[in-house]
């Protein structure tokens, strides 16, 4: 049946109507409804520009511009003369792609206009196909939505593709394809099943207790299931705040005495001058952030006012400010004048602030420090060397650029530590979403060790797949959809 409408509707699309909107009424009453075109490239002048269609029409629009009798090849390139449907004008050569669906991305009957990418040429082709009959422009995200609705992506493929177009850094780039490629809803498909196969035990136990055709063992099987999700559910939500790190970057804080080179450093890691470099002690009397891809992590980097006591009104308001940023903090970068670490203002630092981080980082959950001596170039071979127990630590000159390979590294394995290393591993949650649900998840299986009769004992099941079926896109409401697709830019 659905064979035989769908050469019905090619057929339509390929039938020698006139095309032109404004001159055919006719015609506009066998066209199919939305169908959707949109500029996919992006805005601006270019080498090359994509403009794409979707939904049962994208055939006569083709054939609109091109004057073709028949679709070319799926999926192959043709050169092609574009013309305007009304006008008959030319517009431009163009290289024209067919996708019939549902082998497209959105699972409908798809083309690609890829177009030379001048604002006249873009122009000229989108006037042109919203002269056609049943086109439309898209809306914000259409694209994608109607592939979700096909089937051809879950939800959370949809996030993986939003955050693929939106990554800056190498991590969110694996991370994000990682997603796109269905690692997330796979292993969510997974627990699924698991519980499907548990609530299938418990309700056969319901209806055929007393059957003794039923194998012995069959509560005893799921409660086993249960408990062994329950430890990979409770494991992915301890890691849930690294996933959502690597999306919206880590906090590195970059702290430490006056005139230590806190500011230098932040230029150096930024490459860019964010702070004002000064011999002046307490320079720097606010927080001063900026974006950076460190080691191909997100990382939102603050400088700080220098730790100190006894100064003036602003610079205290400075110091309040450095301390409540620190608490803040994924990643603590403690820098101290190398040159001078026997100093008040060095040892007070080691003992407020560098001690107390350490007892602290044992904790894996805790802030990771990283001890950096700077101005490393301002020390003598011959100088005795210094009596202060030091923790672990690195030595760095900001003014030579000694030790920045050495500190990158560092950076590199405490940020996969903080944000998660998306080449291996399960996939991560990225998104507070992701961990409502799960969470949800879990505590229906709380129910279900707690219940008492078996009636509700499978009603837990039943919520805890609910809430795996709505992470992965199932039975999701249209505000949380309308959300996830605003996210997207016109044509994707």
């Amino acid at each position: 049946m659905w064979r035989g409408l769908s050469a019905l509707v090619t057929q339509a699309a390929w039938a020698p109507l006139r095309l032109c909107a404004r001159c055919s009424t006719s015609a506009e009453s066998l066209v199919p409804s939305s169908t959707i075109f949109a500029l996919s490239s992006g805005q601006g002048r270019c080498a090359i520009a994509v403009i794409r269609t979707s939904g049962p029409a994208s055939g006569l629009a083709l054939r609109s511009l091109t004057a073709l009798q028949e679709p070319p090849p799926a999926r192959r390139a043709c050169l092609r003369l574009l013309r305007h449907p009304c006008s008959g004008e030319p517009l431009d050569r163009s290289l024209v792609l067919w996708f019939p669906g549902p082998q497209s991305f959105t699972g409908e009957d798809c083309v690609e206009f890829h177009v030379h990418g001048g604002p006249a040429v873009v122009s000229g082709v989108l006037q042109a196909l919203g002269s056609v009959p049943g086109l439309r422009p898209a809306e914000a995200g259409e694209f994608t939505r109607r592939a979700f609705a096909h089937g051809k992506l879950s939800l959370t493929e949809v996030e993986g593709l939003a955050d693929l177009i939106r990554a800056e850094t190498e991590a969110q780039r694996r991370q994000a394809l990682r997603q796109l490629d269905g690692e997330l809803s796979q292993l969510c498909q997974g627990w699924a099943k698991t519980l499907t196969k548990a609530l299938a035990y418990v309700e056969a136990y319901i209806d055929f207790g007393e059957d003794d055709n039923l194998e012995e063992g069959v509560l005893e099987q799921a409660d086993r299931e249960v408990r062994a999700l329950e430890v990979a559910l409770g494991s992915h939500l301890r890691d849930a705040r690294r996933g959502q790190r690597l999306l919206s970057g880590a906090n590195v804080v970059v702290t430490g005495p006056p005139n230590a080179g806190k500011s230098s450093l932040v230029n150096l890691l930024s490459q860019k001058p964010v702070s004002i470099v000064s011999p002046e002690p307490g320079t720097t009397r606010d927080v001063l952030e900026t974006p950076v891809d460190l080691a191909g992590f997100p990382v939102l980097l603050s400088d700080t006012a220098g730790l100190r006591e006894g100064v003036g009104a602003v610079e205290q308001e400075g110091v309040r400010r450095a301390r409540h940023r620190l608490e803040q903090a994924d990643i603590i970068l403690g820098v101290l004048d190398a040159s001078d670490l026997a100093s008040s203002s060095s040892c007070s630092f080691l003992d407020t602030v560098v001690t107390p981080l350490l007892a602290q980082s044992q904790d894996s959950g805790g802030q990771r420090l990283l001890l950096l001596l700077n101005k490393s170039d301002l020390l003598s071979a011959n100088a005795p060397a210094c009596d202060i127990a030091l923790p672990p630590h690195l030595l760095l000159s900001c003014h030579t650029g000694a030790g920045m390979d050495s500190l990158l590294q560092a950076l590199k394995t405490e940020l996969a530590a903080v944000c998660g290393d998306p080449s291996t591993g399960p996939p991560l949650l990225t998104r507070v979403r992701h961990q409502y649900h799960l969470q949800g998840c879990l505590d229906a299986l709380g129910h279900y060790q707690l219940a008492t009769d078996l009636a509700l004992a499978a009603e837990a099941l039943r919520q805890a797949r609910r809430q795996l079926n709505h992470l992965t896109g199932g039975g999701g409401t249209e505000e949380i959809l309308d959300l996830i697709f605003q996210d997207f830019c016109v044509g994707k």
